[in-house]
């Protein structure tokens, strides 16, 4: 019996296909010429001249100057990511604060803004409406860079299925529908943004993204990534792509059991990494008011601060050694709170991994353990996920004429 095939892609369908590829290709490159893209992607000269006036025309690319290349022929022309049109709007609600960045196609940050606010206190209707209302105001600058919401990434800190917060145990959410609330609450401030797309996820998985999208890993591209806020957040990145287990929740580090007998987590068990080495943990522990302030006192010896590090130091290391065992990636990179306090829990760590992990690939001084880069958190990958929508189908965001 034949197997059915595939439908062949029409002519529009191919034009398609190739401007997205066209455009992917300069997005990666961040500045390139006409030949070498058609080098990169495989298509004649002619066919990727006629693809990239098309962009040009749609404002998604930009000329900017001649390249020479110091060999015989014609300097060509510089190709950029247009700086201008449409872009992501990233959101990150956490138990502590809103984080709101507009996203160009370049990747770069043009309009951020955070406000502290204790999210625990409110319900989620109400946290996604203060979150619509930092958007809102974050649009408004936007609009004045000329940029437009192409559509906006929601960064929760829990249990993240089909638009909806399945669990939150430091919001104290249960199965909110988060998308919708927020894109409600954003349209009733800007009514400009009705049916735009909002998509969500957990926000340890947007940390991990802009992380492989924008930091600074090099080739990096089988990691684990842990936040450190209130609680612990975690993400698995294989061959550059999240492992989100057969529904959506792997990574969920901060609820692994490191001590059977420890303290009761707000997840209902008990021991979970988070209740050593969570910043509302460590804080306890330490006797510190804020992370400012354990830091100062880290630095200055202070033996309870140190004790403090070196306990949660020594859980990372135990629940850690157990994931590196199982997945074996390449490094584990420590965002959130940890980048500041790792001159103190490096060391417990590394003790941990090295004594426990079985391929003696992880001792000390291998340099696996790292800090996530300065240029990304939980916002900036949420804004990706819309970036990413556009340079797969930029016909579908493309500027009315």
């Amino acid at each position: 019996m034949n197997q059915p095939t595939e439908p062949k892609a029409d002519t529009s369908g191919v034009r398609r296909h190739n401007l997205s590829l066209v455009l992917r290709t300069v997005h990666e490159a961040g500045e390139t010429t006409r030949a070498a893209v058609a080098a990169r992607v495989g298509l004649t000269r002619p066919a990727v001249s006629s693809l990239v006036e098309q962009l040009l025309e749609l404002g998604f690319l930009i000329e900017s100057g001649k390249t020479f290349s110091g060999q015989a022929g014609r300097p060509g022309t510089v190709l950029k990511p247009a700086g201008t049109g449409p872009a992501g709007l990233g959101v990150e609600i956490n138990v502590d604060y809103v984080t709101v960045c507009v996203v160009d196609l370049t990747g770069a940050d043009r309009v951020r803004r955070t406000e502290r606010l204790d999210n625990r206190s409110a319900g989620p209707g109400e946290v996604l409406a203060r979150a619509a209302r930092v958007a809102a105001g974050v649009l408004g600058e936007a609009d004045g860079h000329g940029l437009a919401p192409a559509g906006a990434g929601l960064a929760l800190p829990g249990l993240v299925s089909g638009g909806t917060v399945r669990q939150a145990p430091n919001l104290g959410w249960h199965e909110v529908d988060a998308e919708d609330l927020f894109a409600a609450a954003l349209t009733s401030l800007r009514p400009e943004t009705a049916g735009l797309a909002v998509t969500s996820d957990n926000e340890a998985n947007m940390a991990a993204l802009a992380e492989l999208r924008f930091g600074a890993l090099g080739d990096l591209r089988t990691f684990v990534h842990l936040t450190g806020e209130i609680g612990v957040g975690g993400a698995i990145v294989v061959h550059g792509e999240l492992l989100r287990g057969a529904h959506g929740f792997a990574g969920e580090a901060g609820h692994l059991v490191v001590d059977a007998d420890g303290p009761r987590c707000r997840c209902g068990s008990r021991g979970c990494l988070e209740q050593y080495a969570g910043q509302a943990a460590l804080l306890r522990a330490a006797g510190s008011r804020d992370v400012d302030d354990l830091v100062e006192r880290a630095a200055a010896a202070d033996p309870g601060a140190l004790a403090a590090l070196t306990e949660a130091g020594r859980m990372l290391g135990r629940a850690l050694s157990g994931v590196v065992n199982l997945l074996d990636p390449e490094a584990v990179v420590l965002g959130g709170i940890y980048p500041r306090l790792l001159p103190w829990l490096a060391p417990a760590v590394s003790e941990e991994l090295s004594a426990r992990v079985v391929s003696g690939l992880w001792p000390p001084d291998a340099g696996r353990l790292r800090p996530a880069s300065t240029t990304t958190d939980a916002s900036r990958g949420a804004a990706s996920l819309v970036l990413h929508d556009i340079l797969t189908d930029p016909l579908a965001y493309a500027r009315p004429s």
